[in-house]
């Protein structure tokens, strides 16, 4: 792997570190306390067209690579995780679209989702069916040049803020994973509703809220790829989805240890800096070698993408490792501001309750095992 940036990419990325110290960070505590999705950070994404980074510019995109939509996403949840997190899921609706997706599709759908003119939100999980993706239970039944959709889906990010959802459903439900579909559904649709905003641990501000069909009627001409391809289309799409998750806990990561830095520096205590202790050094050390770990396992899952090779399982291990990663760096600087950082006067509070997040989405630690291990041993 050629660890040197192209010009471009040195550019892009010299330009979003500006834009989020300037304009994301100062306002991320804000963001976590007021409980509103943040549309103006998400408008400064798109003015800065922050939002297609991976995508051709036939399609309004910026015709760049993941690598540096990678790289993009990591500064962007280093300033903020709550936008981080945002612009990852608005991928996940992108990515189907651009990879799947017919050329009605991609450009009826594509251009406004890419320039940040409206979001968008992926739905696979339900109540009933979390980590076993094949066992979603909403149906798609068609009736001349429409399907008819039911069902619920749980936990969705974005879900009441995004106008475009692609939505995996059973067309044939007897066959399993392989009766699996994918259809491109527009808020406003007959049929189509959402359930409750879900309160949350931490991303009070991030949308996550149930979607409900009750015989939604979708044309035909939204059905992704085609009928029983949708398994193939979700976790291709998970594949994408566990980088934006591994580089969101790095860039969180990097945040917790750079406040752990800085109070171990002011902290005195014995009538010296904390940071002159060795066992605090020790913990600053393991934090460092561990992200810069994790940051190189993510880029590589990118690369990889990017290159046309296999990467499910490298995707997996990067997303393992860099979640857990986040938790351990989080716990330790928690650990190095003592009293101070169980309180919500230090941002170490909102970074510990934000970690565990990570651990969880886009396939729990568990699934990413099983993934890896499934990969070892075949």
């Amino acid at each position: 792997m050629d660890f040197k940036l192209t010009e471009d990419q040195e550019l892009i990325l010299k330009a979003v570190k500006e834009i989020c110290q300037k304009e994301l960070s100062p306002l991320a505590d804000e963001v976590d306390k007021k409980g509103e999705f943040p549309w103006e950070n998400i408008r400064k994404l798109a003015r800065y067209d922050l939002c297609g980074i991976p995508i051709s510019q036939e399609y309004g995109g910026l015709g760049q690579d993941f690598l540096t939509w990678a790289l993009v996403g990591e500064e962007i949840s280093h300033a903020c995780t709550t936008t981080g997190a945002i612009f990852g899921a608005n991928m996940l609706c992108i990515y189907p679209i651009y990879a799947f997706g017919n050329e009605d599709q991609k450009k009826k759908y594509l251009a406004p989702l890419v320039k940040g003119e409206i979001i968008g939100a992926f739905a696979l999980t339900e109540p009933d069916a979390g980590s076993d993706a094949a066992g979603i239970k909403t149906t798609a039944v068609r009736q001349g040049d429409e399907y008819i959709l039911n069902g619920t889906k749980l936990f969705i990010t974005n879900a009441g803020e995004a106008q475009i959802y692609v939505i995996m459903a059973k067309t044939a439900p007897e066959r399993g994973a392989r009766g699996m579909s994918a259809f491109i559904v527009e808020r406003g649709t007959s049929g189509f509703s959402f359930g409750k905003e879900e309160e949350k641990m931490a991303y009070s501000s991030l949308a996550n809220r149930e979607l409900i069909f009750a015989d939604c009627r979708v044309p035909t001409e939204n059905l992704l790829l085609k009928e029983g391809r949708g398994f193939r289309v979700a976790m291709e799409t998970l594949d994408v989805g566990r980088i934006g998750m591994g580089i969101g806990a790095v860039g969180l990561a990097r945040a917790a240890y750079e406040e752990a830095i800085n109070y171990s520096k002011s902290r005195v205590q014995f009538g010296s800096p904390i940071s002159t202790f060795q066992a605090i050094q020790f913990m600053l050390a393991d934090m460092a070698t561990q992200i810069e770990a994790a940051r190189l396992l993510v880029l590589k899952a990118a690369y990889m993408k990017d290159q046309g090779n296999p990467f499910s399982h490298i995707a997996a291990m990067a997303k393992l490792y860099a979640s857990e990663m986040a938790m351990m760096v989080v716990n330790k600087a928690l650990q190095i501001h003592g009293g101070y950082g169980y309180t919500k006067e230090y941002k170490i509070e909102r970074y510990f309750r934000e970690a565990k997040l990570f651990e969880i989405v886009e396939g729990t630690s568990e699934i990413q095992r099983l993934v890896i291990a499934n990969h070892v041993l075949k």
